[in-house]
């Protein structure tokens, strides 16, 4: 065992402990052990749960691209005063004030990138369970040889879960037997997990983003992500096996829900998302002014006066102090 299969076997333990745990749960209620429906539910359970574990990293995450989003339009001050500025003095004093200003606002570029990277090894771990299987390979714990061999063997609506579109692409070209429901399934997935990536990556560009924030760079890089990740499922969606492109298709379905209940329910500040949500509130009778206690506050703490003060002149000052 190499290197990365150490590091991820406990993960990987983990993953076939809940895939295998839901295999039996369908099948104790009566489906069948070997039909592909059975084991496609157990991955969309397989998937439940593993998202439904990373819900407090994810809120973590949120936070973080959060409080850099605050703060774009002050990073973005500084690198125009120093922009064209490239002698060691300048890029000191830029590298400086950027540092205050994390340090001022309690942000960090990289807490954003860390959720993301604790995710990984897991995401590793469950394709490399789905992908094993699809190849008729036991897994490390409970994911028996025979187990392997009945999901290897799975059919979903007569299509091999261990079938991708490329391999019945060539089976086409090169005149073989090839199987017209594989192609058509992972086309379909392919479309509905390219469309899920695209409307969520549209819902934070147009409606979680603040116009100060839309001006910086970061908005152009938010519009780059919004056409290539979808291109990417699109492209590498049509080498995975059927399986695991059901994970990625529920999985993106997650996201996108995710993202719609956050950016309802936490959009960021000035925001169309915000807006819409004071606008809600309001329509409700729950929008309460921020600044209200305060303004009421500081209202009361000012001496009330019932009779109002005559100012005194300089002469009847004078007739006042010669008595």
């Amino acid at each position: 065992m190499d290197l990365i299969g150490t590091l991820l076997w406990p993960i990987k333990w983990a993953i076939e402990l809940i895939l295998v745990a839901f295999h039996w749960l369908w099948t104790t209620i009566g489906m069948d052990p070997d039909a592909g429906v059975t084991w496609v539910l157990s991955i969309v359970g397989l998937v439940i749960v593993v998202r439904a574990a990373l819900i407090p990293i994810f809120v973590r995450q949120i936070k973080s691209q959060r409080r850099m989003l605050e703060v774009a339009p002050q990073l973005k001050k500084i690198q125009d005063k120093y922009k064209g500025k490239k002698d060691q003095f300048s890029r000191e004093a830029m590298s400086r004030e950027t540092m205050d200003l994390y340090k001022r606002t309690g942000t960090n570029p990289l807490s954003s990138c860390l959720p993301l990277l604790l995710q990984m090894p897991i995401f590793f771990g469950l394709f490399s369970v789905l992908n094993d299987a699809q190849h008729d390979k036991a897994g490390v714990g409970l994911f028996t040889q025979e187990l392997a061999n009945s999901f290897a063997n799975a059919e979903f609506f007569g299509a091999p879960l261990k079938s991708t579109f490329i391999g019945e692409w060539n089976h086409m070209t090169a005149g073989q037997p090839f199987s017209l429901s594989v192609m058509l399934i992972a086309l379909t997935m392919i479309v509905l997990m390219t469309a899920s990536q695209f409307i969520t990556q549209l819902q934070i560009v147009s409606k979680n983003m603040s116009p100060e924030t839309k001006a910086s760079p970061m908005f152009r890089q938010q519009r780059i992500l919004l056409y290539l990740l979808p291109l990417v499922f699109a492209f590498s969606g049509v080498a995975f096996p059927l399986g695991v492109m059901f994970y990625w298709l529920v999985s993106n379905f997650w996201t996108m829900g995710q993202q719609f209940v956050v950016i309802r329910n936490m959009p960021t500040p000035g925001s169309e998302a915000a807006k819409a949500r004071e606008a809600r509130l309001a329509k409700k009778g729950k929008l309460v002014a921020p600044d209200a206690p305060a303004i009421e506050a500081e209202e009361e703490a000012k001496p009330k006066t019932t009779q109002r003060q005559q100012p005194i002149g300089k002469s009847r000052s004078k007739k006042q102090g010669g008595k």
